[in-house]
């Protein structure tokens, strides 16, 4: 009762998010195109905009309705988000959608390092899991507003269930009398693992270390098939064969266990050895998709909210599902577990006998042997189309764009933009992400680039002919610019949400989709061909996840002090793109952008 109080107290204590204002949001929308449309195309689209926001006229009619909804509903677009982003998509969970964060390695290079720092993973996960239960988890703030809280509890227990046309996610997780286990899955066998004493304390250390060598011991590699490859499906073709595996009442409570579990442990084997230079890149990529069906790809459950990876050479990391977490509560808890890892191990273990992990079984008859081999099958084609290239820039991090006043996360956005430029020669639509969780259940908009500031930066910047000092102005103009734009969003007062909401709202009351969504220009500006995302992260961690389309990028990067880590994705498939030659780029246009304001500073083979 205690915890709901607490809960029930902070919920009302911040903000509802609020509609913005319709014409507001048209004329930034028209904004932002224009440095990507050329001007009799704009102009042909500003006529349409006009028309939609004109008094009395669709817009605003639409605009009264969220209105409405806003002031009955618990966030007025969240819920329409998720369902349409994630639960519509029916795109594979592996690449398209989950992230991978791959943490710093640690320091053992065995199968009984991996299963000691396992146990102290587990260990970590379950203390901040009882934190967030009491109600003892702090409220995090930004600029002096309390934050929402609530996607922390939706973490743990949860897990997303195909459907034939959507999604939907079951949670099963409650303070009290919720599932006492985990799933942990090696050699492509799941086990669940009862993790709390008949008392209801969590086990200790010891205790989930000798359960983690039982595991090991009946999990020697044998002809066991890859089950959780059926969940890297296009989400169509997973959700038939689910009803087909069901049937089964062995398959059915196999499942079950494994979507109630608190969370799943990965314990992957080892990969084959590979350079340092590539060791970055090897690891971000076990994590996101487990590196194929020869290798640990078996080892996932991509619909699980929450799977945590340790490797036997050290290597670990999270990967997680988009529908149900987002990264700032995940890198709250990561914090958490790390914090945790550093901790010394003073609880002795009770003197009482542990039942055994019970094995999870799956009856295999020849129907889901086919979905099997085909889902391997183009499981490994995903893989092998995806590229992925992680480097540490080292030459500076966010102290030194500190140092210049300026935004570090807008300063990185403007060479992404440049190194874009410079290998397409074009800007694109970009998004970068902002969290709404400073208003009730709210989740994220986009933050958009380029700006008009930005492309004139991007057009002078290799130019002879301009000085250094009006190039060092014109940067400056473009990282303000992008900092209102990330300002605004945070505040509620993106636009690419809004749009949304509008054009959900008239489907929703059987309308024809508005014409200002049906205009070629808003095709192109929302074809994200730069995915972008900055993890917020207090450790030297990589995120990374897919493009959003086929000729598109996913950059992530996570600034420190002194260096600055990328990762970029690419599909192969695509002969425009290519993730080397970008961060090749990438790399040379922040020791440019750093040469304007250092000019000593050595230079980079073009």
């Amino acid at each position: 009762m205690l915890e709901a109080a607490l809960r029930k107290a902070h919920s009302s204590s911040v903000r509802p998010q609020p509609v913005p204002p319709l014409l507001q949001t048209l004329q930034r929308y028209l904004t932002a195109l224009e440095p990507l449309l050329p001007p009799e195309e704009l102009e042909h689209t500003r006529g349409i905009v006009q028309k939609f926001g004109c008094p009395g006229g669709l817009g605003e009619n639409l605009q009264r309705e969220l209105i409405k909804r806003a002031k009955h509903s618990h966030n007025w677009i969240s819920d329409w988000w998720v369902q349409w982003a994630y639960l519509e998509c029916r795109q594979p969970l592996a690449v398209h959608s989950n992230p991978a964060i791959s943490l710093p390695k640690r320091d053992f290079t065995d199968w009984r390092g991996q299963l000691v720092f396992a146990s102290k993973l587990i260990a970590g996960v379950l203390d901040f899991k009882a934190q967030v239960d009491s109600g003892r988890l702090g409220v995090e703030y930004i600029r002096g507003q309390p934050l929402c809280m609530e996607l922390f509890p939706q973490l743990f227990s949860s897990c997303r269930i195909p459907g034939p046309k959507h999604d939907h996610v079951i949670h099963y997780g409650r303070p009290r009398r919720g599932p006492a286990h985990i799933t942990v899955v090696r050699n492509y066998q799941f086990f669940q693992l009862d993790v709390y004493n008949s008392d209801g304390t969590p086990l200790t250390e010891s205790q989930i270390h000798a359960q983690l060598l039982r595991i090991r011991s009946q999990s020697w590699k044998t002809d066991k098939q890859p089950m959780g490859i059926l969940t890297s499906e296009h989400r169509h073709t997973w959700g038939q064969a689910y009803t087909r595996l069901l049937r089964d009442k062995i398959n059915k409570e196999s499942v079950r266990l494994i979507e109630k579990s608190i969370f799943t442990l990965c314990l992957d084997s080892p990969v084959m050895r590979i350079s340092d230079e590539k060791y970055s890149s090897r690891m971000a990529a076990q994590i996101l998709h487990g590196g194929g069906t020869f290798s640990n790809s078996g080892n996932r459950w991509f619909d699980k909210t929450l799977q945590f990876v340790v490797g036997e050479d050290g290597s670990w990391g999270l990967l997680y599902e988009h529908a149900t977490a987002e990264g700032p509560p995940i890198a709250t808890l990561l914090d958490h577990v790390l914090d945790y890892c550093k901790k010394p191990d003073r609880m002795r273990a009770p003197l009482i006998p542990l039942p055994m992990p019970k094995k999870l079984y799956f009856y295999i008859n020849s129907e889901i042997k086919w979905d099997l081999e085909m889902a391997k099958q183009n499981l490994d084609i995903l893989i092998n189309d995806l590229d992925i290239k992680c480097f540490n820039f080292q030459r500076f991090g966010k102290d030194f764009v500190k140092q210049l006043k300026l935004s570090p996360n807008s300063f990185i956005q403007v060479a992404i933009q440049l190194a874009y430029y410079r290998v397409h020669s074009e800007v694109c639509a970009a998004c970068d992400i902002a969290s709404l969780r400073m208003f009730r259940g709210g989740r994220t908009d986009y933050i958009r680039s380029p700006t008009n500031q930005m492309l004139s930066f991007i057009r002078a910047f290799d130019d002879d002919a301009v000085s250094r000092e009006a190039k060092v102005q014109l940067l400056r103009e473009a990282v303000d610019a992008y900092s209102i734009l990330t300002k605004q969003s945070l505040m509620g007062q993106g636009i690419d949400r809004h749009l949304l909401g509008l054009k959900l709202q008239a489907i929703e009351e059987g309308l024809s989709v508005p014409r200002i969504f049906m205009d070629t220009a808003y095709g192109l500006a929302t074809h994200w061909k730069l995915r972008t995302g900055q993890v917020p992260a207090n450790t030297d961690s990589v995120m990374c996840f897919g493009p959003l389309v086929p000729d598109g990028y996913a950059v992530c990067y996570n600034p420190q002090q002194d260096h600055v880590h990328f990762s970029i994705t690419a599909f192969n498939c695509c002969e425009e793109t290519n993730a080397e030659k970008l961060a090749l780029t990438l790399e040379r246009s922040l020791h440019d952008l750093q040469e304007l304001f250092q000019p000593t500073c050595h230079p980079v083979a073009k």
